[in-house]
């Protein structure tokens, strides 16, 4: 006899929602995480009384109102609006493109002026861009492209524009009024208190076993419970069978600084070639935080290689050639389910996790 109804491989926003879901339903679960703490990438840590996004700025949003509504049971959000800056070697912008930058680039006015100058720099050819460096100057002309796009994507792709495919930007945000938020969501903000305030409200009374490499132990914990709900990398719940799936990792170099407000903003992107980071992030501007000091992230992106965190998956068609293989192999595996960021081989906004979450959930308690 199985000892629980499920065993959930994962602590991020995708395991515990189902976790809890689950739970809500009278089964009994346990949820399984590699890392030694709960969370996933949303985990925060505290710093000198300042909460610390440890793997990278997490700023929630959406424009589902059930979402939203959803997350608001565990924890309250506060008023948080993201509006992040470029810096081209001292130069600052505002993001996303909008009437701001365009004056600063430019020293343009009005909306038709801005309108005038990207379509003067978009070029004229009618050939289907062959790369990603194509398709950006395409849509928003040679000096956006060459100040805010190729050196930030450079590096966090770690190749040359030229030969990246052009489907990672199919499209870019331009607005043509002077306004900084960079989301168009209806809702955003951040939980007060952390992420971990949320993940802890959907795992409370679930009992939750840190530092197992599940696939390493597969054997003892498989056979305690009848379904395993699996959001780790799908390559190697299979033993990398077809080859390893391509990711690109991160590494980040956090700092406590004896200083008040070091950026004056929560985000700032580095956008030139030469600079080895793409943006430092200063969290307590997250919180509104009034703190003597304060802390810095600085994030580097890095070549993945097994064993690494994997960050974002690299869509290519190569890959989604070998996931369509690893996708088969998946769909044959009785009584798994595959789920979230890792499992799924895709890019999530947050929102996003937990509407997959809720309709795997949805799916599995049909009927019941």
């Amino acid at each position: 006899m199985s000892t629980y109804d499920y065993l959930i491989v994962g602590s991020g926003l995708f395991g515990a929602v189902f976790a809890h879901e689950a739970f809500k339903r009278g089964k009994k679960c346990l949820v399984l995480e590699k890392r030694e703490h709960v969370g996933g990438n949303v985990y925060c840590e505290e710093i000198e009384g300042i909460l610390v996004h440890r793997y990278g700025a997490h700023i929630f949003h959406t424009s589902n109102a059930k979402i939203w509504e959803y997350v608001s049971q565990f924890c309250e959000m506060n008023r948080f609006t993201n509006m992040p800056v470029a810096n081209f070697k001292g130069e600052i912008y505002n993001m996303p493109f909008n009437m701001n930058t365009f004056s600063k680039l430019w020293g343009v006015v009005t909306p038709q002026q801005a309108k005038a100058k990207i379509e003067e720099q978009r070029g004229v050819s009618q050939e289907e861009p062959r790369n990603l460096e194509e398709q950006a100057i395409r849509l928003v002309g040679e000096d956006i492209y060459h100040k805010l796009i190729q050196g930030y994507t450079e590096k966090q792709w770690g190749k040359p524009c030229s030969e990246l495919p052009a489907f990672i930007i199919k499209r870019l945000p331009v607005r043509y009024t002077y306004d900084n938020n960079y989301f168009n969501d209806r809702f955003q903000g951040i939980p007060i208190g952390g992420y971990n305030v949320l993940i802890d409200g959907l795992l409370k009374d679930i009992p939750v076993k840190c530092g197992v490499d599940y696939l390493a132990e597969r054997e003892i914990y498989r056979p305690m419970a009848d379904k395993v709900v699996y959001t780790g990398q799908l390559d190697a719940y299979f033993d990398y069978a077809y080859g390893p799936l391509e990711y690109r990792s991160l590494r980040f170099e956090t700092e406590c600084l004896d200083m008040e407000n070091y950026q004056g903003v929560a985000v700032m992107n580095y956008t030139d070639r030469e600079t080895p980071y793409t943006r430092i992030i200063e969290h307590k501007h997250f919180d509104f935080g009034t703190q003597e000091k304060t802390v810095i992230t600085r994030e580097y992106p890095v070549k993945w290689e097994k064993g690494m965190e994997a960050y974002y998956p690299v869509n290519d068609d190569a890959n989604q050639k070998i996931f369509t293989q690893y996708q088969k192999l998946a769909e044959k595996e009785k009584g798994v389910l595959f789920g979230g960021r890792l499992a799924s081989y895709k890019y999530y906004d947050m929102d996003k996790v937990i509407e997959a979450a809720l309709e795997a959930v949805s799916k599995e308690f049909e009927g019941e």
